[in-house]
């Protein structure tokens, strides 16, 4: 899920963030996720995830861990969460004949964002996040890369009444592969998201990232989310994107729900 349904919905009437959640809150969900593209390719590539996450918040802390099942359908030249690359791995999905298939987990991401600043008077907030992807998709079946990947990332939100403003500044620097050059890149991204009722919000976001690979396409979708707060403890949460780059793919959505403890 986006980094800006994530901001939106921290910031929807009682929902408890890194803005000071107490003696600490725990939170358990499960999404589905598809997404088809060419990647700038003859050849469409379709990718259907489970994500599977866990989420503590303390006080002025999020620490969050997301495991994601994967069925890749498509060449081994694409990636997920990379896009299009020059994969020298020569057992790789699909090089036995286009359209091949695998299934297994994709790469586990931990992070911890710390909210740096909040002032409640004029609700400007300022969250800093470090996240770090461990390499456990099989590179050899095209579900990861194999490297180890850190990235920081900045995130600035101001709300205006109904609507909340939100941006995003970040970095990576990929870890090394066996088969894949990979380059450090900058990621950048910004919305608006709007409350609808007490239970109910909704927005766009424009998010994007440099190219990573030599000669690759960068990444840039918009995407359109909607978040609803069922009670305290319950939350669901849809989106729905458009590729605008050769990066990205050609169109995706998806759903997600979480429970609190």
């Amino acid at each position: 899920m986006r980094r800006a349904i994530a901001v939106a919905l921290c910031l929807a009437p009682g929902v408890q963030c890194a803005l000071g959640a107490g003696d600490g809150e725990l939170s358990l969900g499960a999404g589905l996720a598809y997404s088809t593209g060419t990647y700038g390719t003859s050849t469409e590539t379709r990718i259907l995830s489970v994500p599977l996450t866990g989420r503590y918040d303390q006080g002025r802390w999020v620490f969050k861990l997301t495991v994601p099942l994967l069925h890749v359908t498509g060449a081994s030249n694409v990636i997920p969460g990379i896009g299009n690359v020059n994969n020298s791995n020569s057992r790789g999905r699909g090089r036995g004949g286009v359209g091949e298939s695998a299934t297994g987990p994709g790469d586990t991401v931990a992070s911890a964002t710390y909210n740096t600043y909040y002032d409640s008077a004029s609700k400007l907030g300022l969250d800093l996040t470090a996240r770090l992807k461990l390499p456990t998709g099989d590179a050899d079946r095209g579900l990861g890369t194999g490297s180890t990947d850190e990235s920081f990332q900045a995130d600035l939100y101001k709300t205006y009444d109904r609507v909340t403003l939100f941006g995003d500044l970040g970095y990576t620097f990929f870890g090394h592969s066996e088969f894949i050059e990979l380059r450090n890149a900058l990621n950048y991204g910004a919305g608006a998201s709007y409350r609808l009722d007490a239970t109910d919000s909704a927005g766009l976001s424009l998010d994007g990232r440099q190219r990573v690979t030599p000669g690759g396409p960068p990444q840039r979708e918009l995407t359109a989310f909607w978040n609803r707060r069922l009670d305290k403890v319950r939350r669901i949460q849809a989106y729905f994107l458009v590729g605008l780059e050769n990066g990205s793919p050609d169109w995706g959505m998806g759903v997600s729900a979480a429970y609190s403890f």
